[in-house]
Formats: structure tokens, sequence, C-alpha cells
């Protein structure tokens, strides 16, 4: 007898006034269920339901009846990005004065891998204000920010400028030749550069995703 038909066999034992057809009859059985399943080794396992309804009678848990062992959810390890005290200005530029880190979001690595093949230590979160990138970026918004994919790998896209001590973000176009490019507002209420060196801007890092409070 294993160990499961034992610990049943002992529970029916020690519950005074069981027997193997009443717990049979319990289950909805026929009455020789459980006396063949103990004695016998037929059927080979009890039905989950059948081990909850045990389980319950008896006040034990279901393991001791066979149940198999509780999974637990996977240890899922996120990656920290840190959020710094600092806004890059989608309008009339913001001052820079402080990069400390407020906070911190979790990623999940896989997923993050999909966006960047760069170190998270490359990786920041800053906050925008200023409505010069809308539709595309809301004042609000937090995005964050690539350091490590800045000047030397300047392709169209949405990057964060850093001027003097003023940072912006806005839209980097790749003019024909790759010779120039334009530094575009999304919000055409805003002026946008056209015919710039590459040398003319200071690429702090590219903007790699956004999150934004539904209004």
């Amino acid at each position: 007898m294993d160990e499961t038909r034992r610990a049943l066999d002992e529970l029916i034992l020690a519950r005074k006034g069981c027997t193997y057809s009443g717990i049979s009859r319990l289950l909805g059985r026929n009455v020789s269920y459980i006396q063949q399943y103990i004695r016998k080794g037929s059927p080979r396992y009890l039905d989950e339901s059948d081990r909850n309804i045990l389980a319950r009678f008896f006040g034990v848990d279901e393991r001791i009846l066979g149940a198999p062992p509780h999974r637990s959810s996977p240890v899922v390890e996120l990656v920290q990005i840190p959020v710094l005290d600092v806004e890059a200005s989608a309008g009339h530029g913001a001052l820079a004065e402080m990069e400390n880190k407020s906070a911190q979001f979790g990623f999940d690595e896989a997923w993050l891998r999909k966006l960047t093949q760069s170190k998270a230590a490359s990786l920041s979160i800053i906050h925008v204000i200023g409505d010069s990138m809308e539709p595309t970026l809301n004042d609000g918004d937090e995005v964050m920010v690539d350091l490590g994919d800045g000047q030397a790998r300047l392709r169209d896209g949405i990057y964060v400028l850093r001027m003097d001590d003023a940072l912006s973000v806005k839209r980097i176009a790749i003019e024909p030749q790759g010779r120039r490019i334009s530094v575009v507002s999304d919000n055409a209420a805003y002026p946008s550069w056209r015919g710039l060196e590459r040398r003319a801007i200071n690429i702090v890092g590219r903007v790699l995703w956004f999150g934004r409070k539904l209004q």
C-alpha cells in the first residue's frame, strides 16, 4: 500500500463512525469505490474533485491525498531603471539643475531587450514638460532615454537634446544625402530647424519608450 492510500486509510479509521462505504457515498461513488482504491489500487489515483472533498472533510492538505506539490510562480528579476529628477522640455526648454534619482521603474529583462541592447546603466527615465511634441508626447509623460544611443548612431527618431543647461525632446530627421539633419517639433505650432550640421546639436540619448497616465 503506497503512502497516499495508507494516509487515507488511517484518516478513515481514526474518524469515529467512518467506513469505506460511507466515504464512497460522500463522493457520490458506488459503495465499494474507496475499499477498491485502498485495498486493490483501483483506481490508481483519486480524481481532483474527490481529493478536494476528502481534504475538506478530514481537514487535511490535499497533498496528503496525492495532489501534486503547489507550484509557486517563478520569481521574475526586474531590471531597475532610475527615474531622474530632471525635466526635458517639449516646449521652450527646461533647466536641468538636478539629476538625482527620485524613484525607479522595474522592467522585465526580456521585454527590455526588445527595446535596446544597451546595458541598464545607460538607461534612465525623465519627465517631459510642454506640448511641442504633441500628439506624440504630452506634457507630464515619462520617457525612457538610452544614453548610449547618441551622436555616433544618429538616425531618424525622437531624442533628448542638451543646449547649455536646457534639455529638449525633439524629433530628428536625417535629410537627403545624410549630411545634415532637421530638428522637428511634432506640434506645428512650434518651430522646427532644417539643414543643421550634426555637430551643431548635443545628443543626450534616444527616446525608447514613454509612459502616460490616462485621463
